[in-house]
Parts: structure tokens; C-alpha cells; sequence
């Protein structure tokens, strides 16, 4: 498979006019190193010392200009759906409280000198978590262009050294070289062969490597999967929700060992919500009104379980 006629397929999306427009938007703004706090905020803000010289924006006036261009352009790139950052004190509230993830994953993960890579990666949030983690090298897999603009935005001033790539999950076994550790967070139940997406993972490995791994869900003890008639949670995307057993079922089935459960959440209103960040609905929108155990479909509400397998 030739990836270099993937990605120029995948930039001929910048010339649709919305994404040109915010091209613009972005070519005007300045590009520097700011200063940056990785906490479960992004944070990107003023860097006296090294950045702002008394000519540009050290002036207030023009500083004020500064942060309405940065308003106005992460206003441009919605819908934000991971997150959140604030970005010199516009903060982007995210649908997704994607901090809670993580940080049920953090203690489980050793990037030290690793080759990692992110699959579904929507504008890099968790990839920049990673960044004093201490990786060799951070790869982002994602062919959405709105996330890739999302994510030129802010590493304009994180300045992050990831390389994002406008690629899916099928062509990491082409990729020019294998990884270490691999994330999947939230992509495996929008594929209608989940042992196939497994065994792209698989082939993508170094030698001991390890995906992690997370999806829905459905708590019950036998080797079981939903699959949804219509739509999952008004996700129509939405093919198969395993339960625990036959999640580990595929895995092995994809030649993988060492299936350990790092954690399981039910996924509720505080860790995704609809916020003026995003456009149309969001979770409480995807449940029974009058029983939020269940969707509007009458399935089981999301859960989740997050995963460790190794090649």
C-alpha cells in the first residue's frame, strides 16, 4: 500500500472552503514556543522570558488583539470533542472530560524510551499528556482533517514534536516502522471486523510490544456481543459491544496474550456532556429520559472497559 497517495487524498479535504477558511485563520497567527501545563487542563499561556518581545505582544493592546484571533479560530475548529485546553485563557470545554481516561490509565503505562503511537488520535490531547512521559517518538493516527487543524492549532504553540498522521487503523501495518506500545481508546466497536482491526494492531508491533486498549462494553458473564439493529446511543457507526469474555475471545483469536483488564467505568455525565464547544447533541441526549441505565434504544447505557495485550 503506497501511505503517501493516502495522505494526499486525505489533504484534499483542507480544500473544502470551511477548512481553507480556517487555514487562513490560521496562517495569520503567530508560531512560537509557549509555556505549557500538561495537568488535566492543557494549558498554553504567556512565556515572557523567552517569547514575547516588547515589539509584538508584551504590548496589551496587541496582546488583547492576540487572544481574539485565538478565540475566534478555536471557535472556527468546533466541534471540540477531547479535551479541554485553554489556550492564553480562552478555555475550550470539551465534550469529552478525556482527563478521566487517562488518568484511570496513567499508572498503568510505561512509555520510557517507546516508540508509541495513538490510533484515533482526534486532536492529540492524549498524545500531549504524553510528552514528558519520556518516548522516544509520538505518532497520532487520525484521518479526520477537522482534528489535524485541531491539533496545527495548538501545537503551534506547544511546539510538541508529534507527528500526526492524516492515517487509519488499516494502514498502521504499512507504516514505515512498528511501535512499541499502541492506544485504541474508543475506536474498536466502529469497525465491522473488530478480530481484523486486532490483527492490523497486532502486525504493528515491535517484538514485546502492547496495544491498550478501550470500548464499550456490555456486563454480562458469557462470550457475548450486542449488536445493534439500527444505532447504539444514536451512533449508527456502532457494530458489535463485547462482553468482557468475548473481547479477550478476539484478542486471542488475533494472536494476542496476556489479556489483562486495567479498569472498567460506566461512562456518565461528567466525563462527556454537550458544552458550547461542540455542535448538536451529546450523551444526555442518547439516553432514556426516564431511565438513564439504558439508551433511547433500550440497550444498556455505555460502559467501559480499558484493556492491556500484548503481541
Amino acid at each position: 500500500m503506497n501511505l503517501d497517495l493516502v495522505r494526499e487524498e486525505n489533504l484534499k479535504a483542507l480544500e473544502f472552503k470551511d477548512n481553507k477558511e480556517i487555514l487562513s485563520l490560521l496562517q495569520v497567527l503567530p508560531e512560537f514556543k509557549a509555556k505549557v501545563e500538561l495537568g488535566d487542563v492543557v494549558k498554553i499561556s504567556k512565556n515572557r522570558e523567552s517569547i514575547f518581545d516588547k515589539n509584538s505582544l508584551n504590548d496589551n493592546a496587541k496582546f488583547s488583539e492576540f487572544q481574539e484571533q485565538i478565540y475566534k479560530t478555536a471557535k472556527a475548529l468546533m466541534p471540540w470533542r477531547k479535551g479541554p485546553f485553554e489556550v492564553f485563557e480562552t478555555f475550550i470545554d470539551s465534550e469529552w472530560q478525556s482527563f478521566i481516561k487517562f488518568n484511570i490509565l496513567k499508572p498503568h503505562l510505561n512509555l520510557d524510551g517507546k516508540i508509541v503511537a495513538d490510533v484515533g488520535c482526534n486532536n492529540c490531547y492524549y498524545l500531549f499528556k504524553m510528552v514528558e512521559m519520556g518516548a522516544s517518538k509520538l505518532v497520532g493516527f487520525d484521518p479526520s482533517v477537522r482534528t489535524y487543524l485541531q491539533f496545527l492549532f495548538l501545537d503551534k504553540f506547544i511546539q510538541s514534536g508529534i507527528k500526526y498522521e492524516l492515517l487509519g487503523v488499516e494502514h498502521l501495518p504499512f507504516y514505515e516502522h512498528k511501535f512499541d506500545t499502541i492506544f485504541c481508546l474508543g475506536v474498536i466497536y466502529h469497525r465491522s471486523d473488530p478480530v481484523r482491526m486486532l490483527k492490523e494492531l497486532k502486525a504493528s508491533l515491535n517484538k514485546g510490544g502492547e496495544v491498550i486498549l478501550d470500548t464499550m462494553y456490555i456486563e454480562m458473564d458469557g462470550e457475548f456481543a450486542l449488536t445493534p439493529k439500527n444505532s447504539y446511543a444514536k451512533m449508527s457507526n456502532v457494530y458489535f459491544i463485547p462482553s468482557v469474555k468475548a473481547l479477550q475471545n478476539w484478542c486471542e483469536r488475533a494472536k494476542f496474550k496476556d489479556f489483562e483488564v486495567l479498569a472498567t467505568k460506566e461512562t456518565d455525565l461528567n466525563e462527556q456532556r454537550k458544552t458550547q464547544w461542540i455542535q448538536g447533541f451529546s450523551l444526555g441526549d442518547f439516553l432514556d429520559p426516564n431511565d438513564k441505565s439504558k439508551t433511547v434504544e433500550g440497550y444498556p447505557a455505555p460502559k467501559r472497559v480499558y484493556v492491556r495485550i500484548k503481541a
